[in-house]
């Protein structure tokens, strides 16, 4: 499989509506801290868990700087067992290039994600996604996961889970994909940018 090309991360930018900014980041205690008497931005506190503890029993060591990590993608595959790939492990990442994940064409499946956020909040984080066929671009995706306070003890990871997608058929849709996948955030922050390759087969192996 090949490895990400810069023609392939030039392509992998989410395209925000016009006028959009960014807002100014803030620390949790300075979220924790910011005016209550604005409903709305009450309601986004508490959704986020941004209370006067909100800091009590966070994790993620202090020598890892990381702001998200993605710690897997699962394919929930309809009347198939669940494809998991272990993306905190650099030896997994390394062996997605040489092992294609199978899938039978016309599979219905849905991607789920499981990551841990600490040290501080992440606002817009995103899952972008770019596949190709023999070097030409066949589709792209942009998935939007949210924003999310840092996991603690009691919350030690958050899951999102994607449309329904429905794998391609036909003979000659059956062959190797390779795809281009990244999360960032708001800043910009690219937090996994890895490849991988989706092999469509008549039948499962």
């Amino acid at each position: 499989m090949e490895n990400v090309t810069a023609t392939d991360d030039d392509e992998l930018v989410h395209e925000a509506g016009e006028g959009y900014k960014v807002g100014q980041k803030k620390t949790v205690e300075q979220y924790v801290k910011l005016d209550d008497d604005d409903p709305a931005l009450r309601k986004w506190k508490e959704s986020l868990g941004l209370t006067s503890g909100a800091l009590s029993g966070s994790i993620g060591a202090a020598g890892d700087n990381r702001k998200v990590v993605i710690l897997r993608l699962e394919l929930q595959i309809h009347g198939h067992e669940t494809i998991l790939v272990d993306l905190d492990n650099p030896k997994a990442l390394e062996e997605l290039k040489s092992r294609p994940i199978v899938l039978k064409e016309g599979s219905h499946y849905k991607v789920r994600i499981r990551f841990r956020v600490q040290h501080e909040i992440i606002t817009g984080l995103r899952y972008l996604q770019l596949v190709k066929r023999k070097g030409i671009r066949v589709d792209k995706s942009d998935e939007v996961c949210g924003s999310y306070s840092p996991n603690t003890l009691e919350k030690p990871y958050y899951e999102k889970t994607f449309i329904k997608e429905e794998a391609p058929s036909g003979l000659i849709a059956r062959g190797s994909y390779n795809i281009t996948s990244k999360f960032v955030d708001d800043d910009g922050t690219t937090h996994l940018l890895f490849t991988w390759t989706l092999n469509i087969k008549k039948e499962w192996d």
